[in-house]
Protein backbone atom coordinates (compact mmCIF):
# COMPACT_ATOMS: atom_id res chain seq x y z
CA UNK A 1 0.00 0.00 0.00
CA UNK A 2 1.47 3.37 -0.97
CA UNK A 3 1.40 6.40 1.32
CA UNK A 4 -1.45 7.95 -0.68
CA UNK A 5 -3.45 4.72 -0.58
CA UNK A 6 -2.84 4.45 3.16
CA UNK A 7 -3.98 8.05 3.68
CA UNK A 8 -7.19 7.37 1.79
CA UNK A 9 -7.71 4.11 3.68
CA UNK A 10 -7.14 5.91 7.00
CA UNK A 11 -9.63 8.67 6.14
CA UNK A 12 -12.30 6.12 5.21
CA UNK A 13 -11.69 3.53 7.94
CA UNK A 14 -10.81 5.60 11.03
CA UNK A 15 -14.34 6.86 11.78
CA UNK A 16 -15.87 3.42 11.22
CA UNK A 17 -13.26 1.63 13.37
CA UNK A 18 -13.54 4.28 16.08
CA UNK A 19 -17.30 3.74 16.19
CA UNK A 20 -16.83 -0.02 16.48
CA UNK A 21 -14.23 0.30 19.23
CA UNK A 22 -16.34 2.90 21.01
CA UNK A 23 -19.11 0.32 21.18
CA UNK A 24 -16.59 -2.22 22.49
CA UNK A 25 -14.89 -0.01 25.11
CA UNK A 26 -17.72 2.34 26.02
CA UNK A 27 -15.23 5.22 25.98
CA UNK A 28 -14.85 7.37 22.87
CA UNK A 29 -11.44 8.74 23.88
CA UNK A 30 -10.12 5.25 24.57
CA UNK A 31 -11.52 4.03 21.25
CA UNK A 32 -9.83 6.86 19.37
CA UNK A 33 -6.53 6.14 21.15
CA UNK A 34 -6.45 2.43 20.39
CA UNK A 35 -7.55 2.87 16.77
CA UNK A 36 -4.91 5.55 16.31
CA UNK A 37 -2.27 3.27 17.85
CA UNK A 38 -3.37 0.44 15.54
CA UNK A 39 -3.00 2.75 12.53
CA UNK A 40 0.47 3.77 13.70
CA UNK A 41 1.42 0.10 13.81
CA UNK A 42 -0.16 -0.43 10.39
CA UNK A 43 1.80 2.52 8.98
CA UNK A 44 5.05 0.74 9.81
CA UNK A 45 3.91 -2.26 7.79
CA UNK A 46 1.89 -0.43 5.12
CA UNK A 47 3.96 -1.92 2.28
CA UNK A 48 2.81 -5.41 3.38
CA UNK A 49 -0.86 -4.38 3.69
CA UNK A 50 -2.94 -4.91 0.60
CA UNK A 51 -6.45 -3.66 0.07
CA UNK A 52 -7.58 -7.11 -1.06
CA UNK A 53 -6.33 -8.73 2.19
CA UNK A 54 -8.73 -6.86 4.52
CA UNK A 55 -6.38 -4.36 6.22
CA UNK A 56 -9.33 -2.96 8.14
CA UNK A 57 -9.82 -6.32 9.85
CA UNK A 58 -6.13 -6.37 10.78
CA UNK A 59 -6.35 -2.88 12.28
CA UNK A 60 -9.60 -3.73 14.10
CA UNK A 61 -7.96 -6.84 15.59
CA UNK A 62 -4.92 -4.84 16.72
CA UNK A 63 -7.14 -2.10 18.19
CA UNK A 64 -9.29 -4.65 20.04
CA UNK A 65 -6.19 -6.32 21.47
CA UNK A 66 -4.81 -2.94 22.55
CA UNK A 67 -8.12 -2.10 24.23
CA UNK A 68 -8.20 -5.43 26.07
CA UNK A 69 -4.57 -5.01 27.11
CA UNK A 70 -5.22 -1.52 28.45
CA UNK A 71 -8.31 -2.76 30.27
CA UNK A 72 -6.30 -5.58 31.88
CA UNK A 73 -3.56 -3.15 32.97
CA UNK A 74 -6.16 -0.80 34.42
CA UNK A 75 -7.86 -3.71 36.20
CA UNK A 76 -4.53 -4.89 37.70
CA UNK A 77 -3.74 -1.35 38.80
CA UNK A 78 -7.16 -1.01 40.41
CA UNK A 79 -6.72 -4.33 42.23
CA UNK A 80 -3.34 -3.18 43.47
CA UNK A 81 -4.76 0.12 44.66
CA UNK A 82 -7.60 -1.64 46.44
CA UNK A 83 -5.16 -3.96 48.23
CA UNK A 84 -3.03 -1.06 49.38
CA UNK A 85 -4.52 0.47 52.50
CA UNK A 86 -5.20 4.18 52.35
CA UNK A 87 -2.43 6.24 53.87
CA UNK A 88 -2.81 7.36 57.42
CA UNK A 89 -3.86 10.96 57.59
CA UNK A 90 -0.72 12.99 57.61
CA UNK A 91 -0.63 15.63 60.30
CA UNK A 92 0.10 19.17 59.23
CA UNK A 93 3.43 20.77 59.86
CA UNK A 94 4.33 21.32 63.48
CA UNK A 95 4.86 24.74 65.01
CA UNK A 96 8.65 24.50 64.61
CA UNK A 97 8.41 23.82 60.88
CA UNK A 98 5.83 26.55 60.44
CA UNK A 99 8.07 29.03 62.25
CA UNK A 100 11.07 28.00 60.14
CA UNK A 101 9.18 28.38 56.86
CA UNK A 102 7.85 31.75 57.98
CA UNK A 103 11.34 32.92 58.91
CA UNK A 104 12.78 31.61 55.64
CA UNK A 105 10.20 33.62 53.69
CA UNK A 106 11.52 36.80 55.27
CA UNK A 107 15.05 36.22 53.94
CA UNK A 108 16.22 37.66 50.64
CA UNK A 109 15.89 35.08 47.87
CA UNK A 110 19.65 34.50 47.46
CA UNK A 111 20.12 33.84 51.19
CA UNK A 112 17.02 31.64 51.33
CA UNK A 113 18.25 29.61 48.33
CA UNK A 114 21.68 29.11 49.90
CA UNK A 115 20.19 28.07 53.26
CA UNK A 116 17.73 25.63 51.70
CA UNK A 117 20.25 24.04 49.34
CA UNK A 118 22.96 23.72 51.98
CA UNK A 119 21.00 22.80 55.11
CA UNK A 120 17.85 21.15 53.79
CA UNK A 121 19.16 19.55 50.57
CA UNK A 122 22.53 18.65 52.12
CA UNK A 123 24.59 20.19 49.31
CA UNK A 124 28.14 21.27 50.01
CA UNK A 125 29.07 24.93 49.72
CA UNK A 126 30.81 24.11 46.43
CA UNK A 127 27.68 22.36 45.10
CA UNK A 128 25.50 25.32 46.12
CA UNK A 129 27.92 27.64 44.32
CA UNK A 130 27.77 25.46 41.21
CA UNK A 131 23.99 25.24 41.25
CA UNK A 132 23.40 28.95 41.84
CA UNK A 133 26.27 30.21 39.69
CA UNK A 134 27.67 32.25 42.59
CA UNK A 135 31.30 32.18 43.77
CA UNK A 136 32.05 30.01 46.82
CA UNK A 137 32.83 33.09 48.93
CA UNK A 138 29.49 34.63 48.06
CA UNK A 139 27.68 31.43 49.05
CA UNK A 140 29.53 31.40 52.39
CA UNK A 141 28.53 35.03 53.00
CA UNK A 142 24.89 34.30 52.09
CA UNK A 143 24.85 31.33 54.44
CA UNK A 144 26.34 33.35 57.29
CA UNK A 145 23.99 36.29 56.82
CA UNK A 146 21.02 34.01 56.26
CA UNK A 147 21.67 32.01 59.44
CA UNK A 148 22.03 35.22 61.46
CA UNK A 149 18.80 36.62 60.04
CA UNK A 150 17.00 33.32 60.65
CA UNK A 151 18.14 33.32 64.27
CA UNK A 152 16.82 36.86 64.73
CA UNK A 153 13.48 36.10 63.05
CA UNK A 154 13.01 32.89 65.03
CA UNK A 155 13.93 34.61 68.32
CA UNK A 156 11.45 37.44 67.64
CA UNK A 157 8.69 34.97 66.71
CA UNK A 158 9.35 32.94 69.85
CA UNK A 159 9.39 36.04 72.06
CA UNK A 160 6.07 37.21 70.56
CA UNK A 161 4.45 33.86 71.32
CA UNK A 162 5.64 33.87 74.93
CA UNK A 163 4.59 37.46 75.64
CA UNK A 164 1.99 37.65 78.45
CA UNK A 165 -1.44 39.05 77.66
CA UNK A 166 -0.89 42.25 79.69
CA UNK A 167 2.10 43.19 77.43
CA UNK A 168 0.02 42.71 74.28
CA UNK A 169 -2.28 45.53 75.27
CA UNK A 170 -4.94 43.26 76.71
CA UNK A 171 -6.32 43.75 80.22
CA UNK A 172 -5.82 41.31 83.01
CA UNK A 173 -8.80 40.60 85.22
Amino acid sequence: MTEDEFDAFYAAAFPRLTGQLHAFTGDLGEAQDVVQEAFVRAWDRRRKLRADEAPEAWIRTVAMRLAVSRWRRAKRWLELVRRTPPPESTPGPGPDRTALVSALRRLPEAQRMAIVLHHLCDLSVEQVASETGAPVGTVKARLSRGRAALARHLAVDEAEQEQPAWKEGGRVG
